[in-house]
């Protein structure tokens, strides 16, 4: 498979039986989105063929892929914003227009949203007021309920917690067990772990090994990917810096019963660490700090001094010097349709100090962060997911802000750009900058961070530092049971805080 000069896909055999789930790993730029494109209609191969059930197929549309029962969940969100779930469930659902989706079809897509945790989504609302976990419930109902006879599944539940994971893996066992084949795309390797009977490693547009899970472990599979090992992924921390100047200081700080009294101290040249299980308040407690939360109370103090920041363009005055990586680049972060560079020019817009349309405020930023396009007038859409995120991260950073607050930055980027991320973020720690980062990763949070502060209902429950940064004390006060409690309830009741 061939774009101009780019080989996208090299000399691929690749095979997903029935009855299997196949998980296909790889970083941004091997092939992987490229195969299911070609699976899906979406483009057509350049050379080679496409068989389904042992037949030779030409899948030119997706409607022909559609046809062969080959159903594919992209990566970036398909739903159309101003349509209800009811009328993007309806879009390309088959026998549609004879009422099939006012019958068997709604019955099943509302049958997989109860399941899923997703029964207060009514099929009335709007998918823009949808938050992003929503729409990622009402995509995975939209594709079982199309009866596929192969489900992808391109990082799907990249937005999803834990549980609601679970719910959805369990859908897809049976989906397996009923004879479906399944191919799995997650750079998430637990998930692969747990949900994964196949496993194949592309890299550069080829498909370097295919083997059973179980076969090799993360640091083979790592190193089978980028050529990397798995120690070398994360930069070495730099000494705890406990008498450094504090940055950011917050006490006490609630909102609307979400988020209740969190104190939270970040040094210069300190990276701290916001864990615990998606929705129980850390999220919203970063979007307080940035000034996007109305009636949030508590007190902050930037550098000593201390001001209320009721409003983004407060946080991120020069004098506060605020910069917030939001959770969702694609809606929260970037304006798909316009160019890379009009993007860049968004957080700087509204400072008076600086020329937002002048090009040297990004050029050294982008340089440093090795942003890959094909020039800055082009739509910021046209990048991949990870880079797309480098220039969320360029449009801030040119701000050199004080405090860096960040939203699981590295969520469905693949591993090389994950460790381009943390190596940027340990030298802007190791320059001074204060970092508060929210993370689902547990190594992320144990490899980055000096200090870990675990949420649970609203509150932080564990501060972790040290030796005592470990995973089953991540994992521990994310269940909210203390470290010696064991999964399995053989010591019970030994809850940390009622």
């Amino acid at each position: 498979m061939h774009f101009g000069a780019t080989k996208a896909l090299d000399g691929v055999d690749f095979v997903c039986k029935a009855g299997e789930v196949h998980a296909v790993l790889g970083e941004n730029g091997a092939g992987k989105s490229t195969l299911m494109k070609l699976i899906a209609g979406v483009i057509q191969p350049t050379q080679g063929r496409l068989r389904v059930d042992g037949q030779q197929v030409s899948l030119n549309t997706p409607k022909t892929a559609l046809k062969h029962g080959l159903v594919c969940m992209f990566q970036e969100l398909s739903l159309v914003p101003d349509l209800t779930v009811r009328e993007n469930l309806l879009l390309g659902a088959p026998g549609a227009g004879l009422g099939w989706l006012k019958g068997r079809g709604l019955d099943t897509a509302q049958s997989v949203l109860d399941r899923i945790d997703g029964a207060d989504i009514k099929m009335s609302q709007r998918v823009s007021d949808l938050t992003l976990p929503q729409r990622q419930q009402v995509e995975i109902a939209k594709a079982i309920m199309k009866k596929p006879r192969l489900l992808i599944l391109d990082e799907a539940t990249s937005a999803l917690s834990a549980s609601v994971v679970e719910k959805v893996f369990d859908l897809v066992r049976e989906e397996r067990d009923a004879g479906t084949a399944v191919l799995f795309i997650s750079h998430r390797f637990h998930e692969i772990e747990a949900l994964a009977d196949r496993i194949s490693v592309f890299r550069n547009g080829q498909c370097v090994a295919t083997f059973a899970k179980g076969a090799h472990d993360y640091g083979e599979i790592i190193d089978m990917m980028v050529g990397q090992k798995i120690e070398e992924l994360f930069p070495e921390k730099s000494p705890h810096r406990n008498e450094a100047e504090v940055v950011l200081d917050v006490r006490n700080f609630s909102w609307e019963g979400q988020v209740r009294d969190v104190s939270v101290t970040v040094r210069q040249g300190e990276i701290v660490g916001l864990g615990g299980l998606d929705g129980q308040g850390q999220g919203a407690f970063l979007m307080g700090l940035f000034g996007l939360l109305r009636k949030a109370n508590g007190t902050t103090a930037i550098s000593g001094q201390p001001g209320e920041i009721k409003s983004p363009k407060a946080a991120k005055h020069q004098d506060v010097a605020l910069a917030y990586i939001p959770e969702d680049r694609k809606t929260e972060g970037l304006i798909l349709d316009q160019s890379i560079e009009e993007n860049l020019e968004l957080a700087a817009l509204g400072r008076s100090d600086l020329n937002a349309g002048d090009a040297g405020l990004y050029a050294g930023t982008l340089d440093q962060l090795a942003l890959k396009h094909g020039g800055l007038h082009l739509p910021v859409s046209s990048l991949s997911g990870g880079n797309q995120q480098k220039v969320v991260l360029a449009k801030w950073l040119a701000l050199k802000p004080r405090c860096l607050l960040l939203a699981d930055p590295t969520r469905g980027i693949d591993v090389k750009t994950k460790t381009e991320i943390y190596a940027i973020l340990r030298q802007l720690a190791d320059q001074g900058t204060a970092i508060l980062l929210l993370s689902t990763d547990y190594e992320e949070l144990i490899q980055l961070c000096d200090e870990t502060h675990v949420f649970f209902n609203g509150e932080i429950v564990a501060s972790l530092s040290g030796d005592d940064l470990t995973p089953q004390n991540i994992i521990a006060a994310t269940l909210n049971v203390s470290s010696e409690s064991r999964v399995n309830g053989v010591t019970e009741g030994q809850v940390a805080h009622a």
